[in-house]
């Protein structure tokens, strides 16, 4: 069935795109036919999406399809963690909450005292952040009780979009097993955890996995769309499975980091693994594509050097990407190190005071200039590359030989040539658009174009390039004394 078109919808959390996928047998082809703004709401200081402006831009990115040859199926990923309730009557009952709202934080105690971490953790998987959907439900029952007590089915923000444009309500896997409700085992909602803290089943939807059906576009979308007929696929809705989905490895078993603001590192594997190592490590178990689970960690990504140029624009210094990578590399090699997942540098502000303040106060002086800091961020985070990856060979007793690398961050070349050589693993960069491709490669399967997987894979590889860089064994010694020092400041 050459020759079919499918929308994907990939939302992030401060900007969304349409993309336009085809596939003529030998490659495939995205582009961009809609961007659009997400912006935030803050109301009488709580943190809200503005869901329904999301849905308009998502239907203005299939007229605008329409218009331009038609599609036949779209697919919707986003962050995971949030969700809207639905009341009896079929409509949004509340504006959801985004996942940055600090009204979480005092539920983790009321939730650890009913089910404490330790057997919340070994059902789920989970790491534990206060921002996870337990916690966010656990606030609702404190705060807004009328909420739930009016509510008929809680959806999680991609379902909850998909319902806006069908009418059908499930529960994709992927972005559902980001929630702590999940058994990792089990792929279902677990009866023991909505049994302890007093949540009805009958709120959440079934389970669906990614590359089933949701259903066709309601009559009074598609009229208002242009009539394309199309059909919402359950793609892998939580947008980090849908960059796993994308990575173009040739070999079985591979280590990947999707890098953007986030650095999600992790592995494919066959079951979860979950014992007191990972939990220690706080290593995460998420539902993955092709009945794969996602073993990972979140580790702090570019959003430190993003933060950093906001802050010195704000000093009215402004330098582009480029001219900061430049400024670094006139730095003097591995002076400063930081642990890129210190909370200090969590919030918006001066962050590189911040990290000067870490330097200084693990007793490595203080970085004043550009290119210090930068140079510090870059190194820092390919040290944590080399921590996380050799954490994961130990998990999963296996040794990978590369790393895989997709998503903005393969753009920062410097960066992939420090994972590199900081390593000792060939690092493959690419590509770029790796979430909005798993949502069109999800897409394609379901249409019957591709077969699986595996072979979206290989037709990812032959339609896209991607950079590879090998460790440099001449740094070897220097990178090693560097890794010492870092897993000393990790251990402090």
């Amino acid at each position: 069935m050459a020759g079919k078109r499918v929308l994907a919808i990939d939302l992030g959390a401060s900007s969304g795109r349409g993309i336009v996928g085809t596939y003529d047998g030998e490659k495939i082809t995205l582009s961009e036919i809609h961007r659009f703004s997400n912006d935030p709401l803050q109301i009488g200081g709580s943190f809200f999406w503005d869901t329904l402006r999301l849905l308009h831009e998502i239907k203005t990115a299939i007229l605008k399809c329409s218009k331009d040859g038609g599609i036949d199926t779209v697919g919707i990923d986003t962050w995971g963690v949030d969700y809207g309730y639905i009341d009896g009557a079929g409509q949004l009952l509340a504006v959801p909450y985004h996942y940055r709202d600090e009204r979480t934080l005092p539920e983790m105690e009321r939730v650890y005292a009913a089910i404490p971490y330790e057997k919340l953790y070994k059902i789920t998987g989970i790491e534990s952040m206060s921002f996870n959907t337990i916690f966010q439900i656990s606030a609702d029952r404190t705060n807004r009780p009328w909420v739930i007590d009016n509510a008929k089915t809680l959806l999680l923000t991609p379902d909850l979009l998909g319902y806006f444009l069908t009418g059908k309500r499930v529960c994709e896997y992927t972005i559902g097993s980001t929630t702590a409700l999940m058994s990792a085992e089990g792929r279902e909602f677990s009866d023991e955890i909505l049994g302890t803290l007093g949540i009805d089943k009958s709120l959440l939807a079934p389970v669906v996995m990614p590359g089933s059906v949701l259903g066709k576009l309601t009559d009074e979308v598609d009229a208002e769309t242009g009539n394309t007929g199309a059909f919402v696929v359950n793609v892998p809705s939580h947008d980090t499975s849908c960059a796993v989905l994308a990575v173009p490895a040739a070999e079985r078993d591979f280590l990947f980091i999707s890098s953007g603001t986030w650095s999600l590192m992790g592995t494919e594997n066959e079951c979860p693994i979950i014992n007191e190592q990972s939990e220690k490590l706080s290593f995460t178990n998420e539902g993955g594509v092709d009945g794969k689970i996602n073993i990972m960690k979140n580790i702090m990504g570019l959003w430190l050097i993003q933060e950093s140029r906001r802050q010195w624009k704000r000093e009215g210094r402004e330098y582009t990407f480029d001219e900061l990578e430049n400024l670094s590399k006139c730095a003097e090699p591995h002076k400063y190190l930081i642990n890129p997942d210190d909370p200090s540098f969590n919030k918006a502000g001066d962050l590189p005071k911040r990290i000067a303040d870490f330097c200084e106060k693990t007793g490595q002086g203080r970085p004043e200039s550009v290119g210090e800091i930068i140079r510090c961020i870059y190194e820092s985070l390919a040290l944590k590359y080399r921590y996380t990856a050799e954490k994961l060979e130990e998990l999963c007793s296996k040794k990978y030989r590369s790393i895989n690398i997709v998503g903005g961050g393969t753009k920062e070349k410097l960066l992939c040539k420090y994972a590199a050589d900081c390593t000792g693993k060939t690092v493959i960069a690419g590509p770029v658009e790796a979430t909005a491709l798993g949502n069109v490669a999800m897409q394609l399967i379901a249409c019957g174009e591709l077969l699986s997987v595996a072979e979206a894979r290989d037709v990812i590889r032959r339609s896209f390039d991607v950079a590879q860089y090998e460790p440099c064994v001449d740094d070897k010694a220097k990178w090693d004394a560097a890794y010492d020092r870092f897993c000393a400041i990790l251990n402090r």
